[in-house]
């Protein structure tokens, strides 16, 4: 598997997103995932840095509000930057608290997945803990997965997957034929904060081993509170060389 960073870990780190690349750039890994503060610069500017550091755009998370409002935007930056997997990143929990607000959102799901399909782009769909609750037909995320396509891919996060109560391993062997994006955090849920990746409770060997299993493309690291973002980068690659 290649190795990215999901550029929301970056997000308070002091520099451009320019600057951001660059520091990216001196670690092992292959290359980002984009989310806040890409526009801060011009795309052909944001790829060139991306060329000059030898890093490659893995993917993206961009709000399913601005797929649906600007979808020839979406597509023109993933044509710029170079990426051809656009992520959602979240939806709110009232999503998933019926089987009802599930089938909705599968079909918006669908009808978006197949539209970047005709653009020869990959949508997936990145969870948190909120997909993992029960409803009338099982837990809210098999029932979302049953009700998709093909087309929508899934960017199982296998720290937030534990912290629903779901195991990583055996979801991504599971939905193995549709994961092509693996996100790697850490959880504490009985701690305050978020501890560094490979000191909470996620086993990352045993996901790692998984994702490979399913021949998973990408292993993206993240880490939504870090208490200092360059030693959080640094703490990233170094994991993710160990396992990935």
């Amino acid at each position: 598997m290649q190795t990215a960073i999901q550029l929301y870990t970056l997000r308070n780190y002091d520099g451009s997103i320019l600057e951001i690349i660059d520091a990216v750039g001196e670690t092992s890994f292959d290359g980002v995932e984009f989310a806040y503060r890409v526009d801060e610069a011009p795309a052909a500017d944001v790829r060139d840095r991306l060329d000059e550091t030898g890093l490659v755009a893995s993917s993206a998370h961009v709000g399913v509000d601005a797929m649906e409002d600007d979808f020839a935007g979406v597509v023109e930056a993933a044509e710029t930057l170079g990426y051809d997997d656009v992520v959602v990143p979240w939806l709110d929990p009232e999503h998933f608290e019926t089987v009802a607000a599930v089938e909705e959102t599968a079909e918006r799901l669908n009808g978006l997945a197949a539209k970047f399909a005709d653009e020869g782009l990959r949508l997936h769909y990145h969870n948190h803990d909120q997909e993992f609750v029960e409803t009338d037909a099982g837990v809210a995320y098999h029932v979302l997965a049953e009700r998709t396509d093909d087309d929508l891919f899934l960017e199982v996060d296998a720290g937030w997957a534990l912290a629903g109560g779901a195991d990583p391993g055996d979801l991504l062997r599971r939905y193995g034929d549709r994961i092509t994006h693996v996100h790697f955090k850490d959880v504490a849920p009985d701690e305050d904060g978020e501890p560094a990746i490979g000191e909470g409770d996620l086993d990352v060997a045993a996901a790692a081993a998984a994702a490979r299993d399913v021949d998973a493309e990408w292993a993206v690291f993240e880490n939504d509170e870090p208490g200092d973002p360059a030693t959080s980068l640094q703490r990233g690659a170094d994991v993710l060389d160990e396992h990935a």
